[in-house]
């Protein structure tokens, strides 16, 4: 008996080894899409045109940044990252699982492997991503800095040397537009760091890893606006009905809205001292924030299910079958053949009127 219960352990590792590997190059492809996004931070950029006298871009440079990059990775991924591994040993699969409560139970620790991973899956790939697209924008732009005239320190005794564009010498009032090689400074501050205004790296970074936080916290605790599925009842209910649909749900705790919602507010804390620190106009801090809003909603939706129908949990893992690619005509990469088979997924709302329990998870783990 012993011996057959190793050997099926061996066979189940060996059949699950494709879904493993697969898993492991996902890994590989978001470090790969953040050393692209580290590159185009070492492109020297487009150098777009600019005036002289064009107020926008005459700030003054502050040496102090009010959040440095060293910050910002710690506040935007590091910390977020611990507070999934924290939350995922300590809550996760909580009471509602049989065995849960149980740290020694090798299916909590299943539940726990899979929630961190798909957690820093997602964390992972919407900071990644904004990441690149930030800097890649950067680089084909090239829009100077509200500080960039401070940064250039131009040659002003020979002006017509540099124009570019503009009617400045043929019409009064009308500006000049000269080139970057007017300023006297072509160190790496100018040159590189002057004009990549657009769009804001601290604000993409920042709301790429807080908001995803938040989302996977929202998610992870049911904070959100209660979800009533359609019924086909018409609206003229008598009083006891109508008495179990308020009961359906119920507004969290407003503690619990606050913990969810500090990520955010930080995240508004960093892209707001970029603006008062004069390294991005208005525009470029508010395309950022969206792009990492974008970032951060696209990759939580790919690795968990919405929060208020899926009961905190991730989606299931790939099939063997289906580890690396999904033929056409097939409805996902889950397959009956995965360790948490479709029928074993935690089930959405739509589902739940069939005796299924949301709490309780991939079922097949426990057993």
């Amino acid at each position: 008996m012993p011996s057959n219960h190793v050997d099926m352990n061996i066979n189940t590792a060996k059949r699950f080894l494709p879904v493993l590997i697969s898993y492991i190059i996902d890994w590989v492809f978001i470090v790969g899409i953040a050393l692209i996004g580290y590159g185009f931070h070492k492109v020297t950029p487009n150098h777009h045109p600019f005036s002289l006298t064009d107020p926008s871009i005459s700030f003054p440079y502050t040496t102090h940044e009010t959040v440095s990059t060293a910050v910002l990775v710690v506040a935007s991924l590091i910390a977020p990252a611990v507070i999934i591994v924290l939350v995922t040993l300590v809550f996760i699969p909580g009471s509602a699982v049989p065995g849960g409560r149980s740290l020694r139970s090798l299916s909590t620790w299943k539940y726990k492997v899979w929630e961190w991973n798909a957690g820093w899956l997602g964390l992972a790939l919407a900071v990644a991503g904004a990441f690149m697209a930030t800097e890649g924008l950067k680089d084909l732009y090239g829009k100077p800095r509200p500080d960039m005239l401070a940064r250039c320190d131009p040659d002003l005794s020979d002006i017509g040397a540099y124009v570019v564009g503009g009617l400045g010498g043929r019409l009064d009032g009308a500006p000049r537009l000269v080139g970057w090689e007017i300023c006297r400074n072509k160190g790496k501050m100018l040159v590189i760091d002057g004009f990549v205004s657009f769009p804001s790296g601290h604000s993409s970074f920042a709301f790429a890893g807080l908001t995803y936080l938040s989302l996977w916290l929202c998610a992870k605790f049911s904070i959100g606006f209660s979800y009533l599925a359609h019924s086909p009842f018409s609206q003229d209910l008598h009083s006891q009905r109508r008495e179990s649909i308020r009961n359906q749900g119920a507004a969290p705790p407003v503690i619990m809205v606050i913990l969810a919602f500090v990520p955010m507010a930080v995240a508004f804390f960093i892209s707001a001292s970029r603006w008062f620190d004069f390294r991005h106009h208005g525009f470029d801090i508010i395309f950022g924030s969206v792009m990492g809003i974008v970032f951060a909603w696209a990759s939580f939706r790919l690795y968990h299910l919405p929060i208020m129908r899926g009961a905190g949990w991730a989606w299931g893992a790939r099939s063997p079958r289906h580890a690396f690619f999904k033929g056409v005509g097939l409805p996902s990469h889950i397959g009956g053949d995965n360790w948490s088979s479709v029928k074993d997924l935690p089930q959405s709302a739509e589902h739940a009127t069939q005796d299924v329990d949301l709490e309780s998870g991939p079922r097949n783990l426990a057993e």
